[in-house]
């Protein structure tokens, strides 16, 4: 633990860049201070500071204060973690779901968490994909369900699910006598579809897919709620692909040729000082998103191949 308090030691000296100062926050004496960074230097082989007239951190310096920060405020976490845990206590985990996820699947598992896990709080937050992965690299979120393709440098994934999608249409739409739809019968329709600000690489992969297959929206209106998605579908303003029928008598659902069109998620938690029941969220919703009937567990990527490498290469 001694290298420890010498890392805080030395937060506090860069901060300040002056050990005077550094000594007086830190409650010591000025000589004892500057001989455990003295220690430090030599442990490490490196001159972290230019000690002239101002006090200055070396090239050295400035990478061991870059990781010395995220690894006190890790090792910080895990004491804590630890200490709760001997208590009997545990953190809320704080997960991420994105707008779109069913009802019901959302209340399944909160559910099948709760039995699983009694002594844990689940904070679930309505949150798009991006704004997941941006506060799961600002730790504050635990776990996220993403959807792929996404990038998740920094982040271990959990399985992912692939959920087939259908077409959701006015119910007196010619399109509506058919049981089944290729994506090229779409043609001349307009598309309903969430803002790609809110996941850019399922977006991006939607729209391919669709111009490759023949359908190139006339128009393309953005919505996130499902029920303003709902109203545009009615007043004919376009298309959306959902996994799942509406129970709305305005509108019909009818399912696409197998393979034409899907989508993937999987839940994502820090590489790092992950909260002990992330994995244990991740197993645990994605035996509900499975249970749908329709949806199925991917095999794991091979070593090396990131996951919307994989998803690419199936579009």
């Amino acid at each position: 633990m001694d290298t420890l308090r010498s890392l805080r030691y030395f937060l506090v000296v860069a901060e300040e860049l002056h050990f005077g100062r550094a000594a007086d926050r830190l409650g010591i004496a000025q000589p004892p201070l500057s001989q455990r960074i003295r220690r430090l230097e030599a442990d490490l082989d490196a001159r972290l500071f230019d000690r002239g007239r101002h006090v200055e951190l070396t090239e050295a310096g400035q990478i061991l204060l870059a990781e010395a920060r995220d690894l006190l405020a890790r090792w910080d976490r895990a004491t804590t973690l630890v200490a709760k845990a001997h208590r009997g206590e545990t953190d809320a985990l704080r997960a991420g779901v994105p707008p779109e996820l069913p009802g019901r699947t959302l209340a399944a598992i909160l559910t099948a968490f709760g039995e699983q896990c009694p002594g844990v709080r689940l904070d679930l937050q309505e949150l798009s994909s991006a704004e997941q992965v941006r506060l799961l690299g600002d730790r504050q979120l635990d776990a996220g369900l993403l959807q792929h393709p996404i990038d998740v440098v920094g982040l271990e994934l959990g399985a992912a699910v692939d959920t087939p999608l259908g077409v959701v249409l006015p119910r007196d739409s010619p399109l509506a006598r058919r049981a089944e739809l290729d994506l090229v019968d779409l043609a001349g329709q307009g598309l309903v579809i969430f803002p790609r600000a809110t996941s850019p690489g399922l977006y991006d992969s939607l729209l391919r897919t669709c111009w490759e297959h023949g359908f190139r929206p006339s128009r393309i209106h953005h919505a996130r709620n499902p029920e303003f998605v709902l109203g545009l579908v009615l007043a004919g303003q376009g298309i959306a692909f959902e996994p799942v029928a509406r129970k709305e008598p305005g509108v019909v659902w009818r399912p696409l040729a197998e393979g034409s069109l899907s989508m993937r998620m999987s839940f994502a938690w820090p590489a790092s000082s992950a909260h002990p029941q992330a994995s244990r969220l991740a197993s645990i919703a994605i035996r509900v998103l499975e249970g749908d009937g329709v949806s199925h567990v991917l095999p794991e990527p091979e070593s090396g191949v990131r996951p919307w490498d994989a998803f690419y290469a199936r579009s």
